[in-house]
């Protein structure tokens, strides 16, 4: 693939591993993050070869936007009247319809292209300190394009990030992305984050194994890029805990009640679900 220049917002641990991966893809990496120790930390480390500033937006081909919802949208709005008409803008935030739907539209308002992203991929840690240039290898990509957006372009895009490791690229509505990441991903953070909670909890020590450490993986979260995540995502992730109350509502009724043969029907229709969702 011919080399671009790629300007990245955001050099946290997705914003950071990005500019790795695509540098060392021989790619012109410029980037940008309100820390200005952090944006000094990628110079001198390599990360990025030069600061993205505004005088050099024009240079992009690509722009990812490696921040939280609000500041991705504030972001472009005011980047906009810099960027090529040829230029792919896309976003890697956590949900899509509060991104995608005012950057749809500005991107029309400018006449370039935006597409909305969200990498299936992480780790428990955040900054650039921990960013690794393979941690999108053998991951899911997810991509929103507008609605009958020009096919030769998201193929570009899919290209350009299938050659940093994504394996698959997923492409869906916006809509869909936020109900299914309600699930898979904002639930569980919740639920790890309630779990840890317990006052058993300071004496796990020699009393857990994988269950434990499985459980409480995505506790340590950046609470304020979750809560905005979550309140984004608000009637998808309402939906999701409300299932989740209920299930657990059924679980502790029986416990309660020395009702064995409810439980064990609960516990089986769980397992028989888990090995029915396996096999598709």
């Amino acid at each position: 693939m011919e080399k671009v220049t790629i300007g990245v917002v955001g050099l946290g641990l997705m914003g950071g591993s990005l500019c790795k991966a695509l540098g060392a893809n021989g790619h012109r990496i410029l980037g940008r993050d309100t820390d200005e120790h952090v944006s000094k930390y990628a110079l001198l480390t390599g990360v990025i070869a030069e600061e993205l500033t505004e005088e050099r937006v024009p240079e992009c081909d690509y722009l990812f936007l490696a921040i939280c919802p609000a500041a991705a949208v504030e972001t472009l709005r005011r980047l906009a009247p810099l960027i090529r008409k040829d230029t792919v803008v896309c976003d890697i935030c956590g949900v899509k319809r509060a991104v995608c739907e005012p950057c749809f539209g500005i991107a029309e308002e400018y006449g370039f292209t935006f597409i909305g992203g969200h990498p299936m991929a992480g780790r428990q840690f955040s900054g650039i300190k921990y960013a690794v240039a393979d941690l999108f290898r053998d991951a899911t990509m997810i991509l929103v394009p507008k609605e009958h957006e020009d096919l030769f372009t998201v193929s570009r895009l899919s290209g350009l990030l299938r050659g940093v490791g994504f394996r698959q690229m997923t492409i869906t509505t916006a809509d869909r992305h936020d109900e299914m990441i309600a699930f898979t991903s904002q639930l569980a953070h919740v639920v790890s984050n309630a779990y840890i909670k317990s006052p058993t909890a300071a004496e796990h020590l020699s009393f857990s194994a994988g269950s434990y450490r499985d459980l409480t993986r995505v506790a340590k979260l950046n609470e304020h890029m979750w809560t905005e995540l979550f309140l984004d995502n608000a009637d998808h992730l309402g939906f999701e805990l409300d299932c989740l109350i209920r299930s657990l509502q059924e679980y502790r009724d029986a416990i309660a009640a020395g009702d064995a043969e409810t439980l064990c029907r609960l516990l089986k229709e769980g397992r028989e679900k888990k090995e029915a969702i396996d096999k598709e």
